[in-house]
């Protein structure tokens, strides 16, 4: 067998900085081959959304079965779920299909601080998807919105609520801490906790760029692209948070929109292509 293919259950991005779009960037400068599932179409640019087109939930059932009857999955990053009867197709086909190394990026508002995600449809994330994923990866709101909470404040209220993700049924949590201490802050911390081992870790630079468009997309796709390639959960954490980072060092390379630009998914790429020429 030669490759990893890497499923993305997620919504369409025009701009390109986030969603399956992202999403494929990334499997692909990470080694995997890219293949997914669309479930919402959105009107959106580096700027906002604009409007959002949920793909019925048949439909989602449907690319899912055509894909899963043909082709072997490595792993799977689920990104925007648009609504209750997606989600509980994608959990159907997460059972069906015994799907391994399952991404779960809970989605709920976009960069530019509109809303991708129904209200009532959170319950389902939370209680169909959070017990069915190898590893959720939500930032500080969405933790507090998942567990109706107030948004955690500190390193030990980030622990606290990581714990009590674990309780409601995730297997481990990586709590992403970029909300923690404002944008003036130098570093950002993750923290991924798992039953019977003590929290870890990850503490990255806090790269001064604007364009910061589909970070959470890009941080879990690059997840789902290294768990076959590495040898436990954090090591493909701390991996793929080193491509994050670079790829928004290399962000203010890009000219993609006159707002929240991307990540450079490729800048290793588009680097070592220049100075071969």
């Amino acid at each position: 067998m030669s490759g990893y293919n890497i499923l993305s259950i997620a919504g369409s991005d025009p701009s390109g900085g986030a969603g399956i779009q992202a999403d494929l960037k990334t499997f692909s400068a990470l080694g995997g081959y890219g293949m997914t599932v669309i479930t919402a179409l959105t009107a959106q640019s580096t700027s906002g959304v604009t409007g959002v087109h949920a793909v019925p939930a048949e439909f989602v059932s449907a690319q899912l079965d055509t894909l899963l009857t043909d082709a072997r999955v490595d792993a799977v990053k689920i990104g925007m779920l648009s609504d209750t009867g997606v989600i509980g197709a994608v959990a159907a086909a997460i059972d069906h299909y015994a799907l391994r190394n399952v991404v779960l990026d809970p989605v709920m508002v976009a960069k530019s601080g509109d809303r991708l995600l129904a209200p009532e449809a959170v319950a389902g994330v939370r209680d169909e998807l959070l017990p069915r994923a190898d590893l959720i990866t939500p930032n500080i709101p969405e933790a507090a919105e998942l567990l109706g909470a107030d948004e955690a404040g500190s390193i030990e209220t980030m622990g606290a609520q990581a714990e009590r993700l674990l309780v409601l049924g995730a297997r481990r949590v990586l709590l992403k801490g970029g909300h923690l201490g404002g944008a003036d802050s130098g570093h950002s911390t993750d923290l991924l906790v798992e039953p019977d081992w003590p929290p870890r870790t990850f503490t990255a630079e806090r790269v001064r760029t604007h364009n910061t468009h589909g970070t959470g997309c890009t941080l879990s796709s690059a997840i789902a692209a290294l768990l076959p390639q590495r040898d436990d959960v954090p090591a493909a954490v701390r991996d793929a948070k080193e491509y994050l980072t670079e790829a928004l060092r290399h962000a203010d390379e890009l000219d993609a929109g006159r707002g929240k630009g991307p990540v450079h998914h490729f800048h290793a790429w588009w680097g070592a292509v220049a100075a071969d020429h």
